[in-house]
């Protein structure tokens, strides 16, 4: 059976700390002004990224972090939300993003919690859904932007909890996977959603962990990378939505750990740092976070702990006392 897939060369790719370090602090500075300025409609979210791989990587170290302070409250909207950029529409996804950064900083007391707290749950509609803005889209990802921002800030427990719960639940598919809406494909990006946001319910209960956790594990290609869907190419992304998904669920242990790590190491740019989405390809902040959120569940090299849930550092989940369930391995 023919299998799509990537053939790596036999060349061991080094770990290059110092060049991701770098290549994360380069963003906005001038070398990037193209590739910052055709970005900004999800600047935000960029901005998450790529200093919670910083943060990763720099010893929970983070820059310039008034600066970054100044440009969320730019963002800042009257009805609660965050825009990724000054000048565009709020949206639930820049919301989380914004909140997440705050909670990075130690600064999320400062943020007009109340109003955030509105808007988001504003957005839930009467089958428990979230829409992800005033437009109506409706997909299981504003699900787990909802709850993961709400819980980050201690009001989850504002929303119909047990609609949003149902409402996941009836998007999950004969296979134990989730999609994007009731009857849609079961997605690796969606099933990290949908599980997280059980996760952060505490209702992981709902979950066939078994039959969920071989779908995962068949998502391992010969090549150690993880694809989000039968017959697609691996994607460093999907170390992190396939993988933390299978850490929630205690089923880390069903997939080849070190062929994944070869395959995300190879993935790397060893000439200017960052992470690529397959080897040989341009890195950007997305693939270097995901990729390198991966590794830290493997706990590699000096990379701080990552929750699985959250994708945000151990440190900051336990400062805010967040406890979100897990599964123990069977």
């Amino acid at each position: 059976m023919l299998q799509k897939d990537v053939k790596l060369d036999n060349t061991t790719k080094t770990w290059v700390l110092k060049k991701h370090i770098d290549f994360l602090q380069s963003f906005g500075k001038e070398r990037h002004q193209y590739e910052s300025s055709m970005m900004e409609f999800l600047r935000m979210s960029g901005m998450y990224w790529g200093l919670t791989a910083l943060y990763l990587i720099n010893d929970g170290k983070i820059p310039k972090e008034d600066e970054i302070f100044e440009y969320i409250k730019s963002c800042e909207h009257s009805c609660g939300g965050y825009s990724p950029a000054p000048g565009h529409d709020p949206h639930l996804l820049y919301t989380l993003s914004a909140v997440q950064i705050a909670c990075l900083l130690n600064r999320e007391l400062e943020l007009p919690i109340e109003k955030i707290v509105s808007y988001v749950s504003n957005l839930q509609q009467d089958d428990g859904s979230f829409s992800g803005d005033k437009w109506g889209e409706i997909d299981t990802r504003y699900s787990f932007c909802a709850l993961a921002c709400l819980s980050l800030l201690g009001k989850h427990n504002v929303i119909d909890l047990v609609k949003a719960v149902e409402f996941i639940k009836s998007c999950q598919n004969f296979d134990g996977g989730f999609g994007s809406r009731p009857g849609a494909e079961s997605h690796g990006g969606l099933i990290y959603c949908c599980v997280g946001s059980l996760s952060i319910a505490g209702r992981l209960d709902l979950v066939d962990a078994d039959t969920l956790g071989w779908w995962l594990a068949e998502r391992q290609l010969p090549s150690g990378g993880l694809n989000g869907r039968p017959e697609k190419l691996p994607d460093v992304c999907y170390s992190w939505w396939v993988f933390s998904t299978l850490n929630i669920l205690g089923r880390d242990h069903w997939i080849d750990k070190e062929e994944l790590k070869t395959f995300i190491l190879a993935s790397q740019d060893n000439e200017g740092g960052g992470f690529s989405d397959r080897p040989g390809d341009e890195p950007d902040p997305f693939h270097t976070l995901f990729g390198l959120a991966a590794l830290s569940l493997m706990s590699y090299d000096t990379i701080l702990p990552i929750d699985p849930t959250y994708c945000m550092p151990k440190a900051v989940i336990n400062r805010l006392g967040l406890k979100p369930q897990t599964l123990s391995r069977p």
